[in-house]
Formats: structure tokens, C-alpha cells, sequence
């Protein structure tokens, strides 16, 4: 049952969720000062998750926090409070984390899961190790240009395509200071979208997980797993494009997972 909580996950910090980190494929727009989501997750009526996402871009730099805590029904399955922080430089053609960790607090190992960003590869710093880091391995060629879940987040926001393709296409690394998989996006177009906190038209953006390294036997999404893309609604918001709606398929049931409040504009609000 852990690909439950994977899926959801992923369907907040990952597709989650996609970054477009090549200079010559991207191009980013001057985002609000600040941006806060906060989001709630549920099976059909059932409440399963909260979520929450803070992010501030001042002076050519980027910081961002993030939480997940399980509840309800899904904590009956796997019980996850993370708390994520990442860090980074703002580029004309990008965002680049220098440092990213997050911590499973309802975890009894107190493991801190920390990613580097040296020359442009992503090296994981994990205190205490894990016992595995998946066979195979991801190598530093798998690690290169990826970013981490949360960096791939805001870049999905904050970048725009410079070719006729738009928002939510192509294909992106990611690096969760384990696994290393691509994101897969598709744009299915505009699509009216309702939730407590913004209403109107939104990008309706698909993203499949591809696995590529870093997961232990029996970790792997299998076929069908991959097969099944977590759908994202990007609506424009203050310029940059905020995930309000996530959506994926997962062996309990679809997980929706919706905006509850949003703010993006001035720091000092």
C-alpha cells in the first residue's frame, strides 16, 4: 500500500507537477514575491491528506516550504507527516536548488533526506543512509539536471515554453534524494475548475511517472502504475500558473486532491 501515499505525494510535489530546466527550452516570467497553497486531499468523501506550500522569490534567490501530513482513511494504510524545504537561485532561463531535505516526522528513523546541487548534478546527503539506494543505483549521468520535487513544482509555475507547445509539455528529471524518474507531461487544454479557492478556466496538465533508477524490488511503479498519469489544473494566478486541482488514480480509489486557500502577490500581505 505504500504506492498509495507515493502517488499522492507525487501528485503535489512531483508532477508532480514539472520543471523546465534547460536554458534553451524555457523561459520564466517574474512570479509574486510570495505564493501560499494550502490544499486538502480525499477519496470520494473521505478525507485522506492536507498539504500546504510556501514559497518567497526575492533578489535573484527562491526558498520554499512544503508539508504533507496523512489522515483519515489514508492513515490507516501509511502514516506520513513530511516536512520539505528547498533553496535555489533564480536564472533568466531557470531555477537551480543549491540544497533541498525533507524529514518523515511520523517516522521512528528521524531520517533527514537532503540533496545537493553541485555542477549541475544532484547528490543525495542522507542522515542516517538508507540501507539501499535501489538496484540500481541512480548514477550521477541520471542525476544530471535533475531537480527536486518541490524546485520541479515552482518551475512548472513559474516557466513558460519558448516553442508554440505552451504549459505542460515535454519531458522532466526529477530526483527525490532516491529515486530518479521522469515526468511526462501532456496538455489537454483549458478546463473550467471549482474549488474553495479559485474558480475559472485552468490549464488541465497530465503527467505519467516514468520510472529510471533509484528504486528497490518491489518499489518500482509497475506498468500499470505508469500507465495511469496524475492530472494537474494550473490556473493563472498574478502571472505564474498554481496548481489548484491534483488527481491520480491509486488502489484505494481516485485521490483528489484541491486548492482550500491561495495567496500570491506582495511579502508583506
Amino acid at each position: 500500500m505504500l504506492t498509495v501515499s507515493k502517488h499522492a505525494r507525487t501528485a503535489f510535489a512531483a508532477l508532480a507537477m514539472a520543471s523546465l530546466p534547460a536554458a534553451a527550452q524555457a523561459q520564466t516570467v517574474e512570479p509574486p514575491e510570495q505564493v501560499y497553497v494550502r490544499y486538502s486531499g480525499s477519496v470520494l468523501i473521505l478525507k485522506v491528506a492536507d498539504i500546504s506550500l510556501s514559497a518567497g522569490f526575492n533578489d535573484g534567490v527562491y526558498s520554499a516550504g512544503a508539508t504533507f501530513q496523512s489522515g483519515g482513511l489514508l492513515r490507516w494504510f501509511d502514516d506520513t507527516n513530511i516536512e520539505a524545504t528547498t533553496n535555489g537561485y533564480r536564472q533568466p532561463d531557470a531555477l537551480h536548488p543549491y540544497r533541498y531535505e525533507h524529514i518523515n516526522h511520523a517516522s521512528d528513523k528521524g531520517r533527514v533526506v537532503g540533496i545537493d546541487f553541485e555542477n549541475n548534478v544532484a547528490m543525495p546527503d542522507v542522515q542516517p543512509p538508507f540501507g539501499s539506494m535501489g538496484e540500481p543505483p541512480a548514477s550521477d549521468a541520471d542525476r544530471t539536471g535533475a531537480l527536486d520535487p518541490i524546485s520541479t513544482l515552482l518551475s512548472l509555475m513559474t516557466a513558460l515554453p519558448t516553442d508554440e507547445n505552451g504549459v505542460c509539455e515535454g519531458r522532466l528529471p526529477v530526483f527525490d534524494g532516491k529515486a530518479r524518474y521522469d515526468l511526462r507531461l501532456n496538455n489537454l487544454g483549458l478546463d473550467e475548475v471549482r474549488t474553495r479557492a479559485w474558480t475559472g478556466d485552468a490549464i488541465r496538465c497530465q503527467a505519467f511517472i516514468e520510472p529510471i533508477s533509484g528504486y528497490d524490488p518491489g518499489d518500482r511503479p509497475d506498468e500499470e502504475e505508469t500507465n495511469r498519469p496524475v492530472t494537474i489544473w494550473l490556473a493563472p494566478v498574478d502571472g505564474v500558473h498554481v496548481p489548484v486541482r491534483f488527481r491520480a488514480q491509486t488502489r484505494i480509489g481516485a485521490i483528489t486532491i484541491q486548492a482550500t486557500q491561495l495567496y500570491a502577490g506582495d511579502a508583506t500581505q
